[in-house]
């Protein structure tokens, strides 16, 4: 089986979502931010802190653009799609699956957004991004799992049902 590639905002359960849909259909895991963080030797916090905004999206661009893994799901960062090859490599290796839920969830479920290493520009809002990232979620999403009012068992299983068939 080729590999299932989530995306989705901060807070959409990427990460969460990922482990439990991989043991349950018998594949591997990978965390696209904690690759970044490994090959970079730093917290994308650190990194975001450093480099900039944008300096993080091309680290994050390339490093996602090398990832090759077999019969995995990876989860991305929430970023991932503004990097035009890391979102093309992805959608070769992988079927791109995008994780959605509204505004208003995100919000609730997301603390500092800073701690998480989210890449906010200055001055940008949390409803900025979600904005601005929503129509780039649905343009590489080969499948869009609507997760409002789900709890991870029940996405974990439509994903699996999806794949399975």
């Amino acid at each position: 089986m080729k590999n299932i590639v989530l995306i989705g905002m901060p807070g959409a359960g990427k990460s969460t979502v990922g482990v439990v849909l991989a043991k349950r259909m018998g594949m591997s895991f990978m965390d696209s931010d904690l690759v970044i963080q490994e090959q970079e030797g730093k917290t994308l916090h650190k990194i975001i802190e450093e480099k900039g905004t944008e300096g993080f999206l091309e680290v994050e661009d390339r490093v996602n653009a090398g990832i090759n893994p077999k019969n995995t799901i990876i989860a991305t960062g929430g970023s991932v799609v503004y990097g035009k090859n890391a979102m093309e490599h992805l959608s070769q290796i992988g079927t791109v699956c995008y994780l959605k839920l509204s505004y208003e969830s995100i919000d609730d479920r997301l603390g500092d957004l800073a701690q998480r290493g989210v890449a906010l520009k200055d001055g940008q809002t949390l409803m900025d991004l979600y904005q601005e990232r929503t129509p780039l979620y649905e343009k590489y999403a080969n499948l869009t799992i609507d997760c409002e009012n789900k709890n991870i068992r029940e996405i974990v299983s439509e994903i699996a049902r999806i794949f399975q068939a």
